[in-house]
């Protein structure tokens, strides 16, 4: 699924949609059909993806993941497990999800079309090197403008469909204040300013961070879909359009920040435990 994955923003330190308030329904979806679910849409692999923004944990207390040695990684792999990971996804899903709402947005993806995106889509999730997709993606974007492509506003009409830039915003704040707050907490950090002067620290940064998530946003777009035509893009941004699947898509994307914050949380107790390696 074409998700809102974005590595959390590191300045100053850099709401969630809350699962629960979009409502519980009797036909929700069994968990037999949210598993098949997960896999047919891609959202297994763009779970697993999240462990890859661990590192901005750290970073964002000043540190460096390396300056923990090999303790770092070991830490990573247990809190962000994928197994764990993936059952909390499918216990959140199952209490929110509706059966038609799965269907509508499994079926396009069990296409052609759907399968191919999803290759496209497992590939570019899992790509470690944020660096070198980001400047691929503005190469293939200057080029595109250069020759006066339609393309350009094409992958920004597909994002939009693919998530609210409102609520990526909100949800990338939230995740940046539960782990500076748990860190705080936890006695890693001692914070300067209390919870309501954080949140307007960073409100005051908000259009900055909006446009640095448009930007990425259409660079990891131009990357993952480079091989796709500009009428399959169409086609796939029209499918996003549907009120059905904005619903998933809204629903999806809440899934995610909530289950990163959570493990940026366990994160925030475990450096309590953790000092900064003095290997060189």
């Amino acid at each position: 699924m074409q998700l809102i994955r974005h590595a959390v923003m590191i300045p100053i330190v850099t709401m969630m949609l809350g699962v629960g308030a979009l409502g519980v329904s009797a036909q929700t979806a069994p968990r037999e059909s949210l598993e098949a679910f997960l896999e047919v849409t891609g959202f297994d692999v763009a779970l697993e993806s999240i462990a890859l923004s661990a590192d901005a944990a750290p970073e964002m207390l000043g540190l460096q993941a390396d300056d923990f040695g090999s303790e770092w990684q070991r830490l990573v792999g247990e809190v962000f497990e994928t197994s764990l990971m993936h059952d909390m996804a499918v216990d959140i899903l199952a209490k929110t999800l509706t059966e038609p709402l799965l269907v509508h947005a499994a079926d396009f993806y069990a296409t052609d079309l759907g399968q191919r995106l999803v290759v496209a889509e497992n590939s570019s999730h899992m790509i470690e090197q944020d660096g070198l997709k980001s400047e691929s993606g503005a190469q293939i974007i200057e080029g595109l403008n250069g020759i006066g492509s339609p393309r350009v506003a094409i992958l920004e009409r597909l994002n939009r469909a693919s998530g609210s830039e409102d609520s990526s915003v909100r949800s990338i704040q939230e995740v940046q204040i539960r782990f500076l707050m748990a860190a705080a907490g936890a006695g890693v950090i001692e914070l300067q300013m209390d919870e309501p002067d954080l949140r307007e620290a960073m409100a005051a940064q908000e259009e900055e961070l909006r446009a640095s998530l448009r930007v990425s946003a259409l660079e990891g777009s131009a990357y993952t879909y480079q091989a796709f035509s500009d009428e399959e893009m169409v086609t796939y941004a029209e499918a996003l359009e549907k009120p059905e699947m904005k619903q998933v898509y809204d629903l999806m994307n809440a899934v995610q920040y909530e289950i990163m914050a959570d493990r940026f949380e366990a994160v925030a107790a475990r450096l309590r435990l953790m000092q900064p390696s003095q290997d060189l």
